[in-house]
């Protein structure tokens, strides 16, 4: 879904920049919106009154009103992107708490903004559609995988959210979190559940083979074209077509995609003959696509077709309680078990949970694999059975303090919140995961310490 083919779109553009309004105003109407601009809170309202916007532009400080409680008005009738100049991670937080959909920082370029609009109303269209299956009281399961904490379950709110829908999806993630999983998962609960998933490795195909994967070929068409080749994309009919480490296929490859998602059409290798493509795309890389588009290395129109809705799989590190039930599975999966069942010692959970995980759920695979294998035939997994490497980090990054005194509690609270703040660069959010208090409480911390130590600018947003 895009604006340039919804129909029936109107956009309202709340912005006191006259001259940026007007830009604003120009961008939306091409993009498909009929488009209304205004300059203040009260002539927005009053706009409203006779006009139904589909989507608001809205700058948060305008001349009768600097607060994000703004938006709370307005998201109740339509997605809001707020587009400001005044922008913090505090101001952020408070934006989208409020209702908005996106948050932008001036000055915003043209194809971030659309890529903005367009995951708005997306995002709007798969809320609706929640709504729906919810009144229909059929629950969604994501099949195959296993989790219980807090970001698992965003996670596997986020894929249900997204899967009914026919929309392109990127999935972004650290080797071996578990990209293809979802993958399948988005297949398994969408529309398309009965035609085939396909996954296509992209970082081991050179050019021609990466074109005739996907595309097919005709015979004649390379040396060793025998004979006539079904690309991926025509024998995943009506289903879905992964593409795994999208970030390493070459530009004019990335050419020849682009054109299939524009336009869902297709060649084969060396043929002359169109194909219309009726398959979903989802994508997925472990480096960032926004970085190698900063570094010409990645089409930024092929980056904002493929990133139209984007999940982020978290590694496992950032979600330790998911290790213990992932582990159990892995256990209970019937390629380790032999003629009886398994179970892990406390003392063997605790290595496992204590573990910071850089090959992530797959290397969490291989250890549980070879602790089976070397538990032979002991019920019981011990600690000794559990294979992580002598000099890794088994507990994250370490926390070390130092006084040439025997320093008061308070003086040992401050060294260990400057210490956070400095081993996780100011992120705020780290630091309250670490400290097991709310981001607010972590806020009030650093704004006392600031005062107190004068690192307020370092470390306050």
């Amino acid at each position: 879904m895009t604006a340039t083919t919804s129909h029936s779109l109107n956009a309202l553009v709340v912005e006191d920049d006259k001259t940026l309004n007007r830009l604003l105003v120009d961008q939306l109407r091409r993009l498909g919106f009929e488009t209304r601009g205004v300059v203040s809170r009260a002539t927005a309202l009053e706009m409203l009154e006779e006009f139904e916007p589909s989507l608001i532009v809205l700058d948060i400080r305008l001349p009768d009103t600097e607060e994000v409680e703004f938006i709370g008005e307005l998201c109740e009738i339509c997605p809001i992107v707020v587009l400001t100049a005044y922008g913090s991670i505090d101001q952020a937080v408070k934006a989208v708490k409020a209702g908005a959909s996106e948050y932008l920082i001036k000055p915003a370029s043209p194809q971030s903004i659309e890529l903005a609009v367009n995951r708005a109303l997306i995002t709007a269209a798969l809320r609706r559609s929640a709504v729906f299956w919810q009144a229909q009281a059929r629950p969604l399961k994501v099949p195959n995988m296993v989790g219980v904490s807090k970001q698992y379950n965003v996670l596997r709110q986020t894929i249900e959210l997204v899967a009914p829908a026919d929309t392109t999806v990127l999935i972004e993630g650290e080797s071996g979190v578990g990209k293809e999983l979802v993958a399948e998962a988005i297949h398994e609960l969408s529309p398309r559940a009965d035609a085939p998933f396909v996954a296509v490795d992209c970082c081991t195909l050179h050019e021609n083979l990466f074109e005739s994967e996907l595309f097919g070929h005709e015979r004649g068409a390379f040396t060793g074209a025998d004979r006539r080749k079904d690309g991926l994309i025509e024998v995943a009919e009506k289903g879905t077509v992964f593409l795994d480490e999208i970030g390493e296929i070459i530009p004019t490859m990335q050419a020849k995609l682009l054109r299939v998602l524009e336009t869902g059409i297709f060649r084969r290798l060396g043929g002359t003959k169109d194909f219309q493509a009726n398959v979903r795309f989802v994508a997925a890389t472990n480096s960032s696509l926004k970085g190698l588009v900063e570094e010409g290395k990645f089409r930024p129109d092929l980056f904002y077709r493929l990133s139209t809705f984007t999940i982020d799989v978290p590694p496992l590190r950032e979600r330790r309680g998911d290790i213990e039930p992932i582990a159990r599975h892995f256990l209970a999966t019937r390629k380790f078990m032999r003629n009886f069942e398994k179970d892990f010692s406390v003392q063997a959970l605790k290595a496992l949970a204590g573990y910071a995980w850089p090959g992530n759920v797959r290397e969490l695979r291989n250890v549980v694999e070879r602790a089976v294998l070397l538990s032979g035939n002991l019920r019981t997994i011990q600690q000794g059975h559990i294979s992580l490497p002598e000099d890794a980090d088994r507990s994250g990054p370490k926390v070390e303090l130092s006084f040439d005194h025997e320093p008061t509690l308070e003086e040992l609270r401050e060294n260990y919140l400057i210490q956070l703040l400095e081993t996780h660069q100011g992120n705020r959010r780290e630091v309250a995961r670490v400290l097991g208090v709310s981001e607010r409480n972590t806020y009030r911390l650093i704004k006392k310490l600031g005062r107190q130590k004068k690192v307020g600018a370092t470390f306050l947003p």
